[in-house]
């Protein structure tokens, strides 16, 4: 069958051959019925394809450009809201409900510290103010802001005075439990992962912004924690209402590799720039130097502020200066209910 055929017998063999095609191939359909659902599926699939191609060049061919789309999306906003510019409407509010009848108006809670804290070689050096306001009053003038974590972690707290004792204190204890299950020194991000996370939790309602700092295995380490719970790694740092000052001064002064006493005369230096230039910030100047020998808590090192005039002996006044206007007594029983609750006594039962 292979060979060259020639005369009617050539076209015979042709006929031959394409009929024996044909059969086989109606054969090999009716043997598989399976092939003709694949074929049409693979069918429906292009022309799906198809067709999705033809919308989206009909969609890209109808939409704007992004630049057309920008300035059509701007002028809806401008035609909404008229001329462009600032909204002070809330100022006027603010105004219509300040004047309203027995109305107080919330005030912010002012808060002043300043803080600092820079990385020797070996050490940290913590610096703060001694100053506690309650905003425009000077409650106390030598308060302690550096607050004990653990003996090699210390920390220094900005903000409400009781938040931040409670939170160093709180995370004190639990470092303690740490040390004492684990029988191994504090590790400072251990202190600061406490921290953080419970700051977080409370979504920065504990008004406590921290500087902490250490030293352990893995050498000297400082860090800042907001009140929200983010946190820092910096070789200087700042925190507080003076903090601009002091961070002035580490930007003016700072360098690496500084020996512990450059490092507490910078810091010093520091917290003198926020207690100078800060209302909320003053009083004393308070260093806390750690290492790995321990730590070494310089309180009122330097005392800027100190009254230069005293009268010898003091004040006295003799009784009656102050004159009387009136006076009025009203005895506790009158401003007082006292209650008696008797509780029946319960005789023990006994057990034999």
């Amino acid at each position: 069958s292979d060979g060259i055929v020639a005369g009617p017998q050539a076209e015979e063999h042709l006929v031959f051959r394409r009929g024996a095609r044909q059969d086989g191939n109606a054969r090999f359909w009716d043997r598989e019925p399976r092939i003709r659902v694949v074929a049409a599926v693979t069918i429906v699939v292009i022309a799906a394809k198809a067709f999705a191609a033809a919308v989206i060049a009909v969609v890209i061919a109808a939409t704007p450009p992004r630049s057309l789309q920008t300035r059509i999306r701007m002028e809806d906003i401008a035609q909404t809201l008229g001329l462009g510019g600032f909204s002070f409407e809330n100022t006027r509010r603010n105004h219509v409900l300040a004047a309203q009848p027995g109305m107080t108006m919330p005030k912010a809670r002012k808060t002043g510290t300043t803080l600092a804290g820079v990385v020797f070689e070996g050490g940290v050096v913590l610096g703060a103010d001694t100053r506690a306001t309650g905003g425009d009053t000077v409650c106390d003038k030598n308060c302690d802001k550096i607050h004990y974590i653990a003996d090699n972690i210390w920390c220094c707290g900005a903000g409400t005075s009781a938040d931040t004792e409670a939170s160093t204190a709180l995370v004190s204890s639990q470092l303690e439990l740490h040390r004492m299950a684990t029988n191994k020194a504090p590790r400072v991000m251990t202190a600061l992962t406490m921290l953080k996370r419970m700051l977080f939790r409370y979504q920065g309602n504990v008004s406590a912004a921290l500087v902490l700092g250490g030293v352990d295995c893995n050498g000297p380490s400082l860090y800042t924690v907001y009140p929200h719970g983010s946190t820092d790694s910096l070789p200087y740092v700042t925190m507080g209402s003076g903090s601009l000052a002091a961070m002035a001064v580490f930007e003016a002064e700072f360098k690496s590799g500084m020996t512990e006493e450059e490092a507490m005369k910078l810091v010093q230096a520091a917290i003198m720039s926020g207690i100078n230039n800060d209302l909320g910030s003053g009083g004393s100047v308070d260093l806390m130097v750690i290492n790995a020998n321990g730590y070494t808590h310089h309180r009122n090192i330097d005392r800027p502020n100190l009254r230069k005039f005293r009268k010898e002996g003091g004040y006295k006044f003799p009784t009656g200066t102050a004159h009387v206007l009136s006076q009025s007594f009203a005895p506790l029983s009158s401003l007082v209910t006292i209650e008696t609750t008797v509780t029946p006594s319960v005789s023990a039962m006994e057990v034999s």
